[in-house]
This record gives structure tokens, sequence and C-alpha cells, in this order.
């Protein structure tokens, strides 16, 4: 029996131990294990695969640390860290106290940026090339690694464009495999595909027309050219950008083939690579469902609404609409702030455009938000999916700063809806004429009720509800964290009032007037942060008008909440069923 070259592997000074011939042989180990951990402990699986020959070869050829690399986005990782001294708690990934599923500065001196959302490798690695230069340090090697999707985006061109009018050292790798979480789309998509491994794309070169030396395509997944290539850029001066041609999910037949599934596919067989089928029948549908279906009914129905989505068509859902009614629905790629300005731009043309992003996504377009569209009071239905705590993806995807970033926006309508009816009908309100934007937040996940496609209702813009009327103490929240309040006012003896803010923007004043008066005791209750959010704008309210009450908040704290499950998140925050009863309890 062959001996592993993996087991004898912690760190790169082990890598370079073995001789070019055994490389091979390693990545197969290694794509082998990637494999047998996801497969049980779940992640994120295709963008691994496909770099498991490139991983190798950096490690190999350069001298990481003291040589600094960048992953885009990080998904990708996965082998990096496996890599570089966490192999033996990789199987942690993504859970609580385990490491993260991205990379992460506070986790590893080989984590030199820490990553989650796409396009920030080279202006990231541009700076540290340019402190190296300003230190003197010109033996020193950057390199990013940033997929076709990913290079797309404006922030990566505006890296790009600076980077080539500086002699700065650094080297951008472009792993293309012409998807990113969806197919990949747009102009320079488009461009790249029509590259062939050893064929070099025409004299009009859009790389080298941003002054840097173009290298490639090459095979990402031949070892031996990697290792020659990159030995040779390491003594190229100057800016440079090696082109290669990967398969994301190579080396497991379904997630070559089916590469939007196998992206994240959940548990799997690791020998056969079959997804291990959940018995999701009779159970409620995911928001998102929820929000494709609906809006593909809105849309048969009105000509007028349009459906854009920055790269996340199958994420969002958008993908039924795009299915059906291609022409008026858009995938712009990963580039948030477009999506908003174009939104902004279709609805000064009387079309009414449904701009579904996540939340996380959203705070990437915050001026366009503010300077497209609030600022003209343009009527852009902005769906903001991922709302809250998501979960193992950790602090770079929880959507935990969208009440609180929007919340302070004029003529913004901000909407939390607490199940799929109400999210159904505030989507069918917002296209049956609203004057100004809102923003509707919901989260990920599967929602609560089976039975959801109700004939549509038009919602009051701004109206509360009452959903249990009480004496003791008054419990206001707003979205789907009024599920875990209902589960924890049901055991306690004391009659206790709970009332739901659909509308967090504008509040319904004479109904909180009405609670305030009657309650000395009030605990608000957000899946979002306390600083800022909603609860804020209840003492806010309270205090303008002169209420004396006892105004509890709960939330997420002022940190960062990192990767766990979402119960135990909700846990940690103090708003969960189990630590809202406390809290009320505690108050009585």
């Amino acid at each position: 029996m062959s001996t592993s070259l993996l087991s004898n592997i912690q760190y790169p000074s082990d890598l370079k131990k073995l001789s070019p011939e055994q490389l091979p042989k390693l990545a197969q180990e290694l794509r082998d294990f990637v494999i047998d951990i996801v497969a049980t402990k779940e992640g994120h699986l295709g963008a691994s695969l496909g770099v498991i020959e490139l991983t190798i070869a950096l490690h190999y050829v350069f001298d990481t640390p003291n040589d600094l690399l960048v992953w885009d986005v990080g998904h990708q990782a996965y082998p990096h860290k496996i890599l570089t001294g966490r192999k033996e708690i990789f199987h942690t990934n993504r859970q609580l106290n385990g490491i993260s599923g991205f990379p992460k500065r506070s986790e590893s001196n080989y984590d030199t940026f820490g990553v989650g959302h796409s396009s920030t490798s080279i202006s990231a690695i541009l700076g540290m090339a340019i402190a190296s230069k300003l230190k003197g340090d010109i033996k020193k090697q950057h390199i990013a690694v940033i997929g076709d999707a990913s290079i797309a985006s404006g922030m990566a061109f505006e890296g790009l464009n600076h980077a080539g009018v500086t002699d700065t050292n650094i080297l951008v790798i472009l792993n293309d495999n012409a998807i990113g979480i969806d197919p990949s789309v747009g102009a320079l998509k488009e461009y790249l595909t029509k590259a062939m491994v050893g064929v070099k794309p025409k004299t009009n070169n859009i790389i080298e027309a941003l002054n840097f030396n173009y290298f490639g395509p090459i095979d990402g997944h031949d070892l031996p050219s990697l290792l020659d290539t990159l030995e040779k850029l390491k003594t190229t001066k100057g800016p440079k950008l090696l082109h290669i041609i990967t398969t994301k999910g190579k080396g497991l037949k379904q997630a070559e083939e089916n590469q939007v599934k196998y992206h994240a596919p959940g548990k799997f067989d690791a020998t056969t690579g079959d997804l291990i089928s959940k018995d999701n029948a009779g159970l409620p549908p995911k928001f998102q469902d929820v929000f494709g279906y609906t809006i593909l009914e809105l849309a048969r129905a009105n000509q007028n609404i349009v459906g854009i989505t920055p790269a996340m068509p199958t994420g969002s859902s958008l993908k039924y609409m795009m299915e059906e009614i291609p022409d008026r629905a858009f995938d712009v790629g990963i580039a948030e702030q477009h999506a908003v300005t174009l939104a902004a731009g279709m609805a000064t043309q009387k079309l009414i455009p449904f701009c579904t992003i996540y939340s996380t996504f959203l705070q990437r377009a915050y001026d366009q938000v503010i300077h497209d569209v609030a600022l003209q009071d343009l009527p852009v239905i902005f769906c903001i999916d991922r709302a809250g705590i998501v979960g193992a993806d950790g602090a770079t995807h929880h959507g935990i700063f969208d009440i609180a970033y929007l919340n302070c926006i004029p003529n913004m309508i901000v909407a939390a809806p607490k199940d799929e009816i109400e999210l159904r009908n505030l989507l069918y309100t917002a296209s049956i004429g609203l004057h100004h934007p809102i923003a509707i937040r919901y989260p990920r996940g599967r929602g609560y009720i089976k039975d959801w496609q109700q004939p549509f209702q038009e919602i009051e813009i701004g109206k509360g509800t009452t959903l249990n009327e009480g004496t003791e103490i008054a419990i206001i929240s707003t979205g789907t964290i009024a599920h875990n309040i209902t589960n924890a006012i049901n055991s306690i003896e004391e009659n206790i009032g709970h009332y739901h803010f659909g509308f967090i923007k504008p509040l319904d004043v004479s109904f909180l007037e009405k609670i305030l008066q009657k309650y000395n005791t009030i605990i608000t209750v957000e899946d979002g942060v306390v600083r800022g959010g909603f609860g804020s704008t209840i003492i806010d309210f309270a205090n303008q008008h002169n209420f004396k009450n006892k105004i509890i908040t709960l939330g997420v704290p002022d940190q960062f909440v990192h990767h766990g499950t979402v119960e135990e998140l909700h846990d940690i925050c103090g708003i969960s069923s189990d630590k809202i009863q406390k809290t009320i309890l505690k108050n009585l």
C-alpha cells in the first residue's frame, strides 16, 4: 500500500520536500480529502476542486506567507487552508468555533486578506505591493487569484486600471472556468470564452491594453505547465496576468456536469458523488422561492415588471422569471452598483423594477441607493434576500446591517414581513403603484406556511399589527423573528403582548403610541444590529414624545458575528426563543 503524501504535509515547507513528479499524486489525495470532508460537513465544493493543482503550484513555487497570496471571494480556498496548517481541523469548517469557510486574517498568517465578497483581491494585492515597494522589499511576490466572473466587476477593473500604471511586482491569476455560482455573463465572459489553451487572444487583448504583461491561456490542471510558468513569472517585473483555464468541480463527475448545484451541494456520497436527498415534501417553501414564483406571477399580468439580479439568479430564484420571460429578467453579473442604477434608469421610464439582491451585497451599492434612487425618489423595489443571520457563511454574509443603513435614507420605505404570505402581499403592493423606493427584507431558508399562495391582498403601507394582546409586557418585533417570540411566550403564564411592525419606515406612530401608553416595559426584537436599528427607532420616538417606559432592545450586539448555525447564533445574540423568554421573565 502506497504511503499517503498528504499525511506528511502540514505546511508549504513540507510540500517543498516533494519532487515535482510527486505533485500529481498529491493533487489526487488533496482532491479526495476535500470531497470526503465536504460530503459530510457541507460547504463550497466546486470552486475548491477547480483550484487543487493551482493551489499546490502556488505554495510550491512561492515563499508563502512571506510572498503574499490573496484568494478572491475565498470559497475556493479550502485546499489553501489544508496546506497551510489547518488540515487536522478542516472538519470544523463553517461550524461554531471552527475555522471559517473563507480566508480570515485572524485565523492564519497565510490568509493575508479577509475575503467573502468578490472582486477585492486586485486592489488589496496592489496595496500590499505598493507597501513592499515603499519599504524597499523588492524581492517579495504579490499574487491575486480571481475568477472570470469576479474580474468583470467594476472594482476589479478599478484595481487593474491603477495597477497598470505602476511598476509594482504583482501577478494576477485569472482562473477562467466560465462560471461563478451561476454561469458567468457579459461581454468580457464572451471575450474570454473564445480563449483556448495555448492560443493567445487577438492583439487587441484587453489585459495588455491596461499595461499588463499577459501570459496564457494555459491548462490550470496541468501541474508541470503551472510550475514552469510560475517559475518564469517570478522573475518577470511589473504587473502581469496569467490566464488559466480550469473546470469547476474538477475530479468529481457530478460536480463537473452540474456546476451550479455542486457549488455548495449540501451532503453527498463521497464515493459516488450523488447528492443525499432530503425529503422536503410538505415543507414550507424557501423565502427566495416565494419571491421567485411571486414575481413571475406578477410579471405575467404586468408587462412593465422587470427583474434584476447581480449574479445570483439561482440563489435569489429570479431564475424562474429568467426561464419564462428572459427579455424582462436580467443577470448583470457581479455588479451591484450597476444593478441598482440600472433599476433607477428603468424606473424613470415607468417600468417597475424588482432589484433582488443579498443584504450584504447591497452594501456594495450604498451610494447608488442614496444618490441614484432615493434622492430622485424613484420607485425601485429592492428585494433584500439573506437578511438577518444566515449561518455558516459567517461574518461576511450575515445581513444584519440593512435595517440600520436603510432606515436613515429619506424617501425609503423599509419593510420586513413576518411570513411568506406577508412577503407575497408586499411584493404585490409594491407592484401596483408605489411612488417611493421600497426595501423588502426577508431571510435565507424555509418559511413557516405551506399553503402560502393565497389571493393577493394590498397591504396598507406603514401599518402595524397585533399578534397577541397582553397586560404585562409588550414585545415589539419586525420581520420573521416574530416566530421566535411566539415560541418564547407560549409557555409563559403571564399575558405578554406581541406586536408586529412589518414596516420599520414609515413607522405606525399611532399604533406605537397606544402600546407605549399601555405598557411600562417594552422589549424590541430584531434580527439586525441593535445600534441604529429598529429598537433604536422605538427609543427615539419614545424620547421625542416624552414617554418614560423601560425599553429593552434585543438584536445583534455591536460586534461582528461569526459562523455557526442560525439557531446557535440567534442564541449567542440573545434572540433565540429561549433567550427571549429569559429576558421576558427577568423583566416581569
